[in-house]
């Protein structure tokens, strides 16, 4: 076979392996192109971290091709089973332009001044800025609306609003969340943040499209979007003073009195054009122009209920207590919402505030407010009714960072410190008591998702646990640092060690990651249970190692083992050793990962009968042999490979006496053909192949195209010269 491999190719390759898509089958080909890579230079060599260093062995496997066909053929066959081709991004689905949008006609032109310029190799980026309030979104909304034209193949809006903690979510999570408004299937999202942002560009490439980061808080969130193509529009929202970014600078003014009188008459309707000329005069005094607040205090004219609170019935100020001091318009603006609300719904929100929550559930606010859920569904909707609340999907709702900071500030100046502590604790209990019995649920024969007793009832009780686990993981990784600063240990570490099945289920690692570094953190501040704390160490290896942070996952699964020998948990201490033989085999240092797999194994072996874990034990060896061979196969042990990888194939399938696992004896079987084909003995790996395909559903379509790309390689393959 004479096949020519170009350099070109062969880099491209090797950037994205390893560090490309997610998942097992990504990490199969990794494993593949790894011993491909030992047999082509005659050594181990692990695999490069950045991407000079990948570009130079790129170099250093094309030279060696040039002199042997055979290995020029196996790379060939190699890159063409490579499904890893980009997928073609959606034109999105930017929410809708406020119907209310009023005189922003200048803002926008600078917009479209930028979007329009000539290029001459400089990115088309805005930082579009004002202060909380200013309606900063909604010009970017407007863009996008009236940019149809202009933006043919997408416009992209992603909101950082709704995570966990002040400074927003990581770069990397970003980019995720980028290319899910695309339309990248799970599968296809890259693991790294080096991998997505050549996503990122690769989708982009050569379009015409918008895309809009809103709530942005640092630069860094948002770097790795600058567009390197003339059609692509960057917009930066910043709700504050803004950030240092090299881009355009366009602020977003105040509104003149003019238009924020067209604003208010426009929200309030000609219905109520009394009320709204009797209060207006108080309106402009206390708004000062922010659009939020204008919009607040004119859907209160449209209340039924006057009363004397309401603008109708008083001046400038007259019924509205008087802040201490200078006051931004949105807390004034939430002070009066307040008023128009009796005093049960008040209360509820301004307890519920003082959780910081990226969103709020009936749940989490009946639990706050010592009501039922039916009765604080109710009271939200009248805090949505007066702008203290923003609705979102899924019943839920969000608080604006200035409207909550009042109503908790309001409510520790009300309800005293006491009653106050009392409301958060019982909010973080009724998160607990949601999440503990889903995560159970999502893994209910998992050793790792056990409950405290009084957990144990509700997890039957739990139709979806990853969809739970999906929809509370912010509020998670807030409660584990509320209860942090509650002192409520226990409460912080059950928190994070509940999303367990949503990282190794659903791969929500970005999601999970910041709840399990606090977690892990505050477990070793805390000395913490040594069998809680490797509990946790564990989980985050396992995220860090999903999401290509190598030296990070391996300083906390080295910490995992140690902890969890201090607790005299051989399980536990079986299961972290493994991890590191696995971070080792997705690096392909081979020889490191057998030895580490080869002690797990005789860590596992140390549970004798009746001790706990004794009842998964052959499960736990089985799995412990299949990556054995893994490494062996890389090690270029091959004989030794099949053996283990066929006791593996045994056991999954049920012959051993333990019952017959689908999914895990296909994993097995595609290891095995792999073996088999590096073996030279394709017509073997081609009967394993087939067997493998027969186990998989449809869903699982990724597996069942790798495996049609190992049958062209085994096809495709020559004999040894």
């Amino acid at each position: 076979m004479l096949e020519v491999v170009a350099l070109s190719a062969l880099t491209t390759f090797l950037l994205g392996v390893g560090n490309g898509a997610a998942g097992e089958i990504g990490k199969n080909l990794s494993l593949s192109a790894g011993a491909l890579v030992r047999r082509t230079l005659g050594r181990e060599t692990p695999l490069p971290a950045d991407a000079e260093e990948r570009r130079a062995l790129a170099g250093r496997l094309h030279a060696r091709l040039g002199q042997n066909p055979r290995r020029a053929g196996e790379w060939a066959l190699l890159l063409e089973s490579d499904p890893d081709e980009a997928p073609e991004p959606s034109r999105g689905a930017m929410p809708p332009a406020p119907w209310a949008f009023t005189d922003r006609q200048k803002v926008l032109k600078q917009l479209m001044k930028e979007a329009d310029r000539p290029w001459e190799g400089r990115p088309r980026v805005v930082l579009l800025s004002g202060p909380s309030g200013s309606g900063s979104t909604s010009v970017a909304l407007r863009l996008g609306a009236q940019g149809r034209d202009r933006f043919p193949d997408g416009r992209y809006y992603v909101d950082l609003r709704d995570t966990a903690g002040e400074t927003g979510p990581e770069p990397s999570a970003v980019l995720l969340r980028l290319l899910r408004e695309m339309d990248v299937a799970a599968d296809r999202v890259p693991a790294t943040e080096a991998a997505r942002e050549r996503l990122y560009r690769t989708l982009t490439e050569g379009r015409r499209a918008l895309v809009v980061i809103d709530h942005t808080t640092s630069p860094a969130q948002v770097r790795a979007l600058v567009p390197a193509t003339p059609g692509v529009l960057l917009v930066v929202v910043v709700s504050g003073p803004p950030p240092l970014l090299e881009a355009e600078r366009v602020a977003v003014p105040p509104l003149s009195d003019r238009y924020a009188k067209q604003l208010v008459r426009k929200v309030a309707g000609p219905e109520h054009a009394a009320r709204v000329k009797a209060g207006l005069p108080g309106v402009l005094d206390r708004c000062r122009g922010n659009a939020f607040a204008l919009h607040t205090e004119a859907r209160l004219f449209t209340r039924d209920e006057p009363g004397p609170a309401s603008p109708a019935g008083r001046g400038a100020g007259d019924a509205l207590p008087a802040a201490a001091g200078p006051e931004h318009p949105v807390r004034t603006a939430a002070r009066l919402a307040s008023l128009r609300l009796g005093p049960e719904a008040v209360r509820l929100c301004r307890l519920t505030a003082l959780g910081g929550w990226p969103s709020v559930s009936a749940l989490i606010a009946a639990s706050a407010a010592g009501t039922d859920e039916a009765t604080a569904a109710r009271l939200l909707d009248e805090a949505v009714a007066v702008g203290l609340l923003e609705p979102l999907p899924d019943l839920r709702y969000r608080f604006r960072p200035e409207t909550r900071r009042q109503l908790a500030e309001t409510a520790t100046a009300e309800y005293g410190l006491g009653a106050c502590a009392d409301a958060v604790d019982r909010m973080l209990e009724a998160l607990l008591g949601r999440v503990l019995p889903a995560s159970r649920a999502a893994l209910p024969e998992s050793w790792r998702t056990e409950l405290p007793a009084r957990y144990r009832d509700g997890a039957d009780e739990v139709p979806d646990g990853i969809a739970v686990l999906a929809a509370e993981v912010a509020n998670v990784a807030r409660a584990v640092v509320l209860a942090e600063e509650h002192r409520r240990t226990g409460t912080a570490l059950w928190l994070a060690r509940a999303l367990w099945p949503l990282q190794l289920k659903a791969g929500h690692w970005d999601e999970v990651l910041p709840a399990l570094r606090d977690a892990a953190r505050h477990a070793e501040e805390s000395r913490a249970d040594d069998r809680m704390a490797g509990a946790l160490h564990f989980q985050l290896a396992h995220c860090l190692g999903e999401t290509g942070r190598t030296e990070q996952a391996r300083r906390a699964a080295r910490a995992a083992v140690t902890y969890e020998r201090a607790a005299g948990h051989p399980r536990g201490e079986a299961s972290a050793v493994e991890m590191l033989g696995l971070l080792s085999l997705n690096r392909w240092e081979y020889e490191e990962a057998h030895e580490r797999f080869t002690e797990a194994e005789a860590v596992y072996r140390r549970i004798g009968a009746g001790e706990e874990g004794a009842a998964d034990l052959p499960r736990a060896l089985a799995l412990a042999e299949r990556h054995r061979g893994r490494a062996l196969r890389g090690m270029g042990r091959t004989d030794e490979s099949r053996r283990c990888l066929e006791n593996a194939v045994d056991f999954f399938a049920g012959r051993t006496g333990a019952p017959p696992e689908a999914y895990n004896r296909a994993r097995s079987l595609t290891d095995l053909a792999e073996t088999l084909h590096e073996g030279g003995d394709d017509p073997a790996a081609l009967a394993r192949i087939a067997e493998a395909e027969t186990l998989l559903p449809p869903s699982a379509a990724p597996h069942l195209a790798y495996l049609a790309g190992l049958r062209r390689r085994c096809v495709g393959s020559a004999p040894e010269e």
